[in-house]
């Protein structure tokens, strides 16, 4: 996964330096510069231990959530433009239903038998590069513009396991892997989209993200099978028979030892894809004074 779009980041500031010339400064002056305000319903899908597959494209629509967010966006040049967003949604797995318990390679995932569904709050800044540039206001921008982004988010996730009873219980809190893994995580966004001009104030986007995160505990799943567990965390850990016997699928707890690996340990990642309709503020015109 990690050598997926390597350094997406240092590329597009390269490209928004690139865009923030001299020249463009003095042909897109403030006068030409204008803010947005945008609504997004998107939807989610994770990447990690408890997915179909091990790799990074590895889907699987019925775990798709959704996702809600509002965007304030300024265009500073003729290609570029600067965006701050806050969403809030949700990922989930499950062995269960994504690891096929006929296949040799995702047999031990199926008996593994862990669930999750984790609600994600994300504050997010991105720049903008647009492949189509407007040296003009925004009433002679574009119809139709493709763009790429990139930028660095914070976000705050509560992983949650359903208990016998099926109710949800807090992950975290319980340290199933004997990690004490903090719920403020920070993560690198960036992807593309086309933007669509609708008329004079607005906008519709369809865009495509990538998050990478720093953490393998999106679905409290990463590392070793831990000693010592009781209660709560051994049903969730699977590591102790007489209390989480109705965590495996087979009853089959041969493998689930302490110090036996559980996870990958490999960061997660999830995706956020969706439809925005953005409003452009009408910038206000300052007349020059005369003396």
């Amino acid at each position: 996964m990690k050598h997926i779009f390597t350094y997406p980041t240092a590329l597009l500031v390269g490209l928004a330096l690139l865009g923030s010339s001299q020249a463009d400064a003095q042909q897109f002056n403030k006068r030409k510069q204008y803010n947005s305000v945008g609504f997004n319903i998107n939807a989610m899908n994770y990447f990690g231990d408890l997915a179909p597959n091990t790799g990074f494209a590895s889907f699987r629509f019925n775990n798709t959530r959704p996702n809600v967010g509002v965007t304030i966006t300024r265009r500073f040049f003729p290609r570029v433009s600067g965006r701050l967003g806050l969403s809030y949604g949700r990922i989930n797995g499950d062995d269960a239903t994504a690891a096929n318990a006929s296949d040799q390679n995702a047999r031990y995932r199926y008996n593994r038998n862990a669930n999750f569904q984790n609600d994600i709050a994300e504050l997010s800044g991105v720049v903008i590069i647009d492949l189509i540039q407007n040296r003009n206001n925004y009433l002679k921008r574009p119809d139709f513009v493709p763009y790429v982004f990139a930028g660095v988010a914070a976000f705050h996730h509560n992983p949650k396991g359903r208990d016998a009873n099926g109710n949800y219980v807090p992950l975290q809190p319980l340290a199933t892997e004997g990690v004490n893994y903090s719920r403020f995580q920070v993560a690198i966004p960036f992807g593309g989209g086309v933007r669509y001009r609708i008329n004079r104030n607005f906008d519709a986007s369809l865009e495509f993200g990538i998050r990478k995160t720093f953490t393998g505990y999106l679905d409290d799943v990463n590392g070793k099978y831990a000693a010592n567990l009781t209660g709560q965390a051994a049903y969730f850990g699977g590591t102790d028979p007489a209390t989480s016997v109705t965590k495996s699928n087979t009853g089959d707890f041969s493998g689930f030892v302490p110090g036996a690996q559980r996870g990958q340990n490999k960061t997660d990642w999830y995706t956020v894809t969706g439809l925005s309709l953005n409003y452009i503020l009408t910038p206000r015109i300052k007349n020059p004074k005369f003396r």
